[in-house]
């Protein structure tokens, strides 16, 4: 079932998305590809009105495939061009690409552990560890209230569209893939409850206008 396959990572071509998928099954890993094209994202976080590619994963398979790329990176990183961009990054700079590494491919973090070695600046993996549970921590809290999103779910709600019954359940439902693929909800307990309210009250108006439209036209 694809419902228990999770987005591990995205690709603007089919053909490093296929590459990457390659990669997966050579090390027996399943996998699903999904052309999301043209897709849309209500939070416009992700939208990409062209070509994108997701490889999901099962939830359990994280870790490994993250293990399987920093493998592949700590080989790929003695045939490293001496102009990369990296290497001219400060030692506080390498450590927030270490501390951030969802933000940056497994390549550039192994790298960066490298070169911190190199001078003098290892990182233990007891410290990565713990960099590791902290951004995830950072990475869990909620959104911050979007009360300008909530308003707006009210009004539409009110006049009887669709689009309120979307924002509340938007709200209420949404979810973000943590880095260990842990999903956890995108907006706060509060935001949520909103949203609970703004989707019973969109669809209870939104019958009410579809019967005041049937009862009128047969006036």
């Amino acid at each position: 079932m694809n419902e228990d396959f999770i987005t591990f990572q995205r690709f603007n071509d089919q053909y490093s998305a296929k590459q990457f998928g390659k990669l997966l099954s050579d090390q027996n890993i399943k996998y699903v590809l999904e052309d999301n094209s043209l897709s849309f994202d209500p939070t416009f976080a992700n939208n990409n009105f062209g070509t994108e590619y997701c490889i999901k994963i099962q939830n359990e398979d994280f870790e490994k495939v993250n293990a399987i790329l920093e493998a592949k990176s700590d080989i790929e990183i003695n045939e490293i061009d001496k102009d990369y961009y990296l290497l001219s990054f400060s030692d506080e700079e390498l450590i927030d690409v270490i501390s951030k590494s969802d933000e940056w491919n497994k390549f550039d973090v192994s790298l960066a552990k490298k070169l911190l070695r190199d001078r003098g600046q290892e990182i233990t993996p007891l410290k990565i560890e713990e960099i590791k549970k902290q951004r995830i921590a950072e990475l869990a809290k909620p959104e911050k209230s979007q009360s300008g999103y909530i308003i707006l779910g009210y009004i539409t709600a009110l006049l009887g569209g669709l689009l309120g019954v979307f924002v509340g359940w938007h709200l209420l439902t949404y979810k973000k893939v943590l880095p260990d693929g842990n999903r956890v909800y995108v907006y706060s307990e509060n935001d949520r409850k909103q949203g609970n309210r703004i989707l019973i009250l969109g669809l209870v108006f939104f019958v009410f206008w579809f019967g005041v439209k049937i009862l009128f036209r047969f006036d």
